[in-house]
């Protein structure tokens, strides 16, 4: 599951006339074939048990075709999910803060080319032979600083070692210590080298901060989700009713404790959903929003129109296309921009999304893709970890076959 989510999928003021920031995203034209091919999937994912609940906004050239809501926001409290329950965004943060990172640049405020220790001058890890690489803000924004995640090394790896925090866990933990655990490690390859999922976008908030002269929430809601009327969208949750609880993998999903351990095969993860309710913790820019679907699915459309009210086009056309250099790849048929993996091959990716769509997904089990020759953004949020089954996509696309590319 979590391997699918993350290495798989891995392998995110709108202009469009639908979607206004003035009022949330509705239907404005239902597509009743489509949703003839994609309820069946969801009731079925629902009755046996595999997904808790979910909701799944499809918007087609500026205009909402699909919503649904479905299955419990709370199971054991029987608390249905509605259109605006929040969720724990995890990795879909990333491209709102890489979104947030490049407006400081276009102000010329932030390079891509800056080293990062211009704006964190002690944060200095060093390869396993003692030599101190620079790391730049370009290699954060692509996942090639030659960080990793605690996650994706063994028990007795250095991050565990030093007990280095993914972004999900360890409330409390503020930004300086995180910084300081971090740097402590070693780094698995030179810079530039190696695409290698990552803290980076944890380690470009941080940039973000010192650049901006503000706290990252307060960047982030002035230059991002305040222009695009992204009002559910936070760091920090105050009305729990409000938030859809999480659950990991398993038939059914079991609900998570406080903290919760899930393993796959050498890989485990600690999560703690209380978290996002601690103003105390470091504001994760690699996984510590939360928010709607709805919301969402303002910034996909904001970016699919070229930027809306808070980039500029070219900005977009720049995030939105492979930036990792000759030879490397995130996965077969995927590249990466600057916070997306980019579809180069669909066929080789075994996706129905066409060439050049951009997307990601949370370990908590939410995901989100732009398909713009398709003039398509879909937001798919669930409670449980094992996120939405595969089926979903082929039925959007109207396909039978996850490796055949079709524009709905």
């Amino acid at each position: 599951m979590m391997k699918r989510l993350l290495i798989a999928l891995a392998l995110a003021a709108c202009s469009s006339p639908g979607l206004t920031p003035a009022t949330p995203p509705a239907v404005v034209h239902t597509d009743a074939a489509l949703a003839a091919r994609v309820d069946p999937v969801i009731d079925k994912a629902i009755a046996e048990q595999k997904l808790v609940g979910i909701v799944m906004l499809v918007a087609r050239d500026g205009e909402v075709v699909y919503s649904r809501a479905s299955g419990f926001a709370d199971r054991e409290a029987k608390l249905a999910m509605r259109d605006d329950t929040q969720f724990r965004f995890a990795s879909m943060t990333k491209p709102i803060v890489t979104a947030t990172a490049m407006t400081l640049v276009e102000q010329n405020k932030l390079s891509l080319d800056d080293p990062v220790t211009k704006w964190l001058p002690d944060f200095r890890p060093k390869l396993p032979d003692g030599r101190e690489p620079v790391i730049t803000v370009r290699q954060l924004m692509t996942h090639t600083s030659g960080l990793t995640y605690k996650f994706l090394e063994p028990a007795d790896g250095p991050y565990h070692k030093a007990n280095v925090p993914d972004g999900i866990a360890e409330p409390g933990l503020g930004m300086a210590e995180f910084l300081k655990r971090l740097g402590s490690v070693p780094l698995v390859n030179e810079p530039g080298t190696k695409w290698v999922y990552s803290l980076s976008i944890d380690v470009l908030g941080a940039v973000i901060e010192k650049a901006a002269g503000e706290p990252l929430p307060a960047v982030v809601a002035h230059r991002i989700t305040q222009p695009l009327g992204m009002a559910d969208t936070t760091f920090v949750v105050t009305d729990k009713a409000r938030l859809a609880w999480p659950y990991g993998t398993g038939t059914p999903p079991p609900r998570m404790t406080e903290p919760f351990d899930a393993t796959e095969g050498s890989m485990s993860v600690r999560f703690s959903p209380a978290r996002i309710f601690d103003p105390g913790s470091f504001p994760s820019g690699g996984a510590g929003l939360a928010g709607t679907a709805r919301d969402y699915l303002r910034f996909c459309e904001t970016l699919r129109a070229g930027g809306g009210r808070v980039l500029k086009p070219a900005t977009v056309q720049a995030m939105t296309t492979n930036e990792l250099p000759a030879g490397l790849v995130v996965d077969a048929g995927l590249g990466f921009g600057y916070g997306f993996g980019i579809v180069l091959d669909p066929a080789a990716a075994k996706s129905s999304q066409g060439t050049g769509t951009y997307t990601w997904a949370g370990i908590y089990g939410t995901s989100f893709w732009v398909d713009p020759a398709a003039k398509l953004s879909v937001v798919i949020l669930t409670n449980a970890t094992a996120g939405p089954p595969q089926e979903l996509e082929q039925a959007i696309y109207g396909v039978t076959s996850a490796a055949s590319a079709a524009t709905p």
